[in-house]
């Protein structure tokens, strides 16, 4: 056999024979043992109807007795047993004819043959005893005579029936005693045929085992290990194909498989290395761009203290010559020239020019880590009134409309006074520096909420012609709008990004409330009074 298909086919084929014939020796055995069951049962059935057919029988003599002794006594007793009787000859008479319809044995009908005459014999001798009670009752006037007749008559009455009653109760008791022997004589044929089916089913099992799937679950066992072996790592191992079915197929395509695993191993090795070396050219290339990014960055920053170093010096020195020039000129008291605007003007601007300086070395400090904020519990107000009175020079300057719009109630929050002075002021200085075409600006402040929680809300809008479409975009260092306007460093809004976020706070950009112009919205949070109280105590205290 050189198919598994065909060895599987013809062990399902045992198996199933097996179960066939064993389901028909069950089958079997249980038909005959319900057969000697039902015969044990009907024969205990028709001794208990013979019991009953013997007490009625008693009764039906009793009632003789009784009739002829009391001849003025109505007949309802008489009648009475004589119909019980009756009616229990005729359940022992249907009880014999069962036994034989449910059987075609000869010996059942010979059997039922003996039976019927005894049954005469005891339907005659009812009969009989029923026509003496009346002869007696109707001939014997006297007492003493109808007692002799009756007893006569009983006599003869326990004659004919006795030896019927006895016949036939013995014989249905021989017919139990039959059947409990039938019965044992059974369960030892069942125990025989079992112990030799189960020989025999064990044989045949023991055959197809050792012709079938030993050896077959030796080939899978050796096609297991083979496997754990690829598992490991050992690709070399082969298998035999000893016969060509289909696990000898299966053996097969193992062995190509183990081949093609082994030769991808190998390639996977050559492409690791491969892989390797470029990592490692492209590791040095990210180094060395590193370290080019790490110099630019250092260029950039040291660019920034430098600018602010340098332009710091000279404008403390303007300051300074313009405040003692104006000392001068005030106490001098000659006035051919008034210098005074100009002077101021002059101060202004270089005062501006060190903001920006300022502006540029906090970038630079937080560039590097070094930058603190200097928390403190202040209304947001007067940080915006500062901010706009800063710029208003310049607003009034460009012809520029600059309105502060309060709210209805300050809202006090925790900041560093100065940072946020600075971010306001930015914003305005942009939308009046790349605002082509403005006529106002307006800060407006607000109480509202942010993320569930109270919020200062911070609003610069102007009627210039907004952001554009890139407007994450200018939040990026040294990133300029598409209108860049007077110029500037690009670090304004990425500023004010870093001072907002170290608040805990959130910044964004948009149209204005109409859709036209530019809208920057600052969100921060806001302090409960109780809160704001208890700061306010504890910056007294420390300034105390």
């Amino acid at each position: 056999m050189r198919s598994l298909k065909v060895r599987f086919a013809l062990l399902l084929g045992a198996t199933a024979l097996l179960v066939v014939l064993a389901a028909l020796g069950v089958l079997a055995s249980i038909a005959a043992a319900e057969r000697t069951i039902d015969r044990t049962l009907a024969a205990q059935a028709r001794l208990e109807l013979l019991a009953e057919l013997s007490g009625r029988l008693t009764q039906f003599g009793l009632a003789a007795v009784e009739t002829v002794g009391s001849p003025d006594a109505q007949p309802e007793a008489m009648a009475i047993a004589r119909a019980n009787a009756d009616k229990a000859l005729a359940s022992v008479d249907e009880a014999l004819a069962r036994s034989i319809q449910v059987s075609d044995d000869p010996k059942d009908r010979m059997a039922y043959a003996a039976r019927t005459r005894p049954m005469a014999q005891l339907r005659a001798a009812r009969a009989i005893l029923d026509r003496q009670v009346q002869q007696i009752t109707r001939r014997a006037a006297e007492p003493e005579q109808r007692q002799n007749a009756i007893k006569g008559a009983l006599n003869g009455f326990g004659a004919m029936t006795g030896q019927p009653l006895s016949f036939l109760i013995e014989a249905e008791r021989r017919s139990m005693v039959l059947g409990s022997e039938e019965a044992r004589a059974l369960a030892d044929r069942l125990r025989l045929a079992a112990a030799l089916a189960v020989g025999a089913a064990l044989a045949i099992l023991l055959v197809l085992y050792r012709s079938l799937i030993r050896p077959t679950l030796a080939r899978i066992e050796a096609v297991r290990r083979a496997a754990i072996a690829v598992g490991r790592g050992e690709l070399d191992i082969r298998l035999s194909v000893a016969v060509r079915d289909e696990l000898g197929l299966l053996v097969a395509s193992f062995n190509r498989m183990a081949a093609r695993l082994g030769r991808r191993e190998a390639r996977v090795a050559a492409d690791r290395a491969a892989l390797e070396e470029t990592i490692q050219a492209r590791t040095a290339d990210l180094r060395a761009a590193n370290a080019r990014l790490e110099a630019v960055d250092r260029s950039r920053r040291r660019f920034f203290a430098d600018v602010s170093h340098e332009l710091r010096t000279p404008l403390t020195v303007i300051l300074g010559e313009c405040d003692l020039a104006a000392r001068a000129a005030a106490r001098a008291g000659e006035r051919p020239v008034d210098h005074g605007p100009a002077f101021a003007t002059i101060r202004k601007r270089a005062q501006r020019l060190k903001l920006r300086v300022e502006d540029l070395l906090r970038v630079a400090r937080s560039e590097s880590g070094e930058i603190e904020l200097d928390r403190r519990a202040l209304g947001a107000a007067s940080v915006l009134a500062e901010a706009i009175d800063n710029a208003a020079s310049e607003a009034a300057r460009r012809r520029v409309a600059l309105i502060f719009e309060p709210g209805r109630e300050d809202v006090e929050i925790s900041a560093d006074r100065e940072w946020l002075r600075q971010v306001v002021e930015s914003l305005i200085d942009n939308a009046l520096r790349h605002g082509t075409g403005l006529s106002r600006v307006t800060v407006a402040l607000e109480a509202g909420e942010a993320a569930g929680a109270p919020a200062a809300i911070v609003t610069v809008t102007d009627d210039g012609p907004g952001f554009g479409a890139a407007q994450e975009a200018l939040f990026e260092r040294f990133r300029r709008g598409a209108r860049p306007g007077e110029g500037g460093f690009g670090i304004g809004l990425a500023l004010a990004r870093w001072v907002v976020e170290q608040h805990a706070g959130t910044i964004r950009l948009g149209p204005g409330p109409d859709g036209r112009g530019a809208q920057v919205r600052l969100e921060l949070p806001a302090l409960d009074p109780a809160r704001a109280h208890a700061q306010s105590h504890e910056q007294k205290d420390d300034a105390a």
